[in-house]
């Protein structure tokens, strides 16, 4: 008998952790601030430098192991991800890959062929329970800032009012199920600064255009808002994108509801202001990422 777990602690945690030693050192930490980032001995990295651990060929040749180690070595050795917030994304890449007919499970399978009887659907833990879903929600939108904050001349595109990246959880009906960052993206000296991490229901104004966007039928899952232009408008038209204008100073919810009736298939809004309000555009995605990587798109 052998449970999935056993397979994460003997391979594919050594694997990562080895992966993460490597790139960290080549990013130029020494051996002692590898050993503090990811919370081992320095003998231990050691080992992972010299190649006395062994690692799974299979976990190190995963696309997706493969993209959030350099990820997070890259946030690491910047400062721009913490320990904590590296063990939540590896953590929630484990649980992905423990679901039915994935890399973990395929090695559990592998370890256990009895398991094999159960079919694809088989799935070792949940991963849609709450928790989880949230971390995924909160680790995307903190990829997305990170596109934001290292995309320069980002400060440019945000409005007086400041932006927030928003995303939300798949059941979304309020906007404590929106997570976005507290106290909103500013331009501080001309580098777009976010104050704290993303949490939930911190943002009211563009959590309410998502929420709006989606009950009236559009495929999104996090928005952005950025200053209103219309150069900014046509470059998005010409690449693809489908916009649609509402008016902000009547119900938020019925307007937007209006323009998404005209055009379904909208994923950028706008408004062009009015009395105390500031025109503004509002770019929709199915994830933080590619809403950051559309707005990196227009500078």
């Amino acid at each position: 008998m052998q449970f999935v777990e056993e397979i994460v602690v003997d391979e594919f945690l050594p694997t990562v952790r080895s992966l993460l030693a490597a790139e960290l050192r080549e990013r130029g930490l020494t051996q002692s601030e590898v050993a503090e980032v990811l919370g081992i001995s320095q003998s231990a990295v050691s080992k992972y430098a010299h190649g006395d651990v062994a690692t799974n060929d299979r976990i190190v040749g995963d696309e997706r192991v493969e993209a959030l180690v350099g990820e997070l070595a890259d946030g690491l050795a910047d400062g721009d991800v913490t320990p904590v917030q590296a063990l939540i994304e590896i953590e929630v890449l484990i649980r992905t890959l423990e679901t039915g007919g994935d890399l973990l499970a395929q090695l559990h399978e592998d370890a256990v062929p009895e398991l094999a009887d159960h079919g694809s659907s088989f799935r070792v833990h949940d991963p849609e329970n709450d928790l989880r879903t949230s971390e995924r929600v909160l680790s995307s939108l903190r990829r997305g800032l990170r596109i934001l904050e290292n995309a320069s001349g980002f400060a440019g595109l945000i409005p007086a009012v400041g932006s927030n990246l928003v995303a939300c959880t798949p059941d979304a009906e309020d906007v404590d199920d929106v997570a976005g960052v507290p106290g909103r993206i500013f331009d501080v000296k001309g580098k777009a600064t976010v104050p704290a991490d993303p949490e939930f229901g911190v943002s009211e104004h563009v959590a309410t255009v998502l929420l709006a966007a989606r009950n009236h039928g559009a495929d999104a899952s996090a928005a952005i808002n950025i200053r209103y232009d219309p150069d900014l408008l046509a470059e998005m038209t010409e690449s693809g994108h489908v916009i649609a204008e509402f008016d902000e100073s009547s119900d938020i919810a019925s307007s937007i509801g209006a323009a998404i009736e005209d055009e379904p298939a909208a994923t950028v809004l706008y408004q062009t202001g009015g009395m105390g309000i500031e025109p503004l555009i509002y770019v929709l995605g199915p994830d933080a990422e590619s809403v950051a990587d559309t707005v990196r798109s227009l500078i």
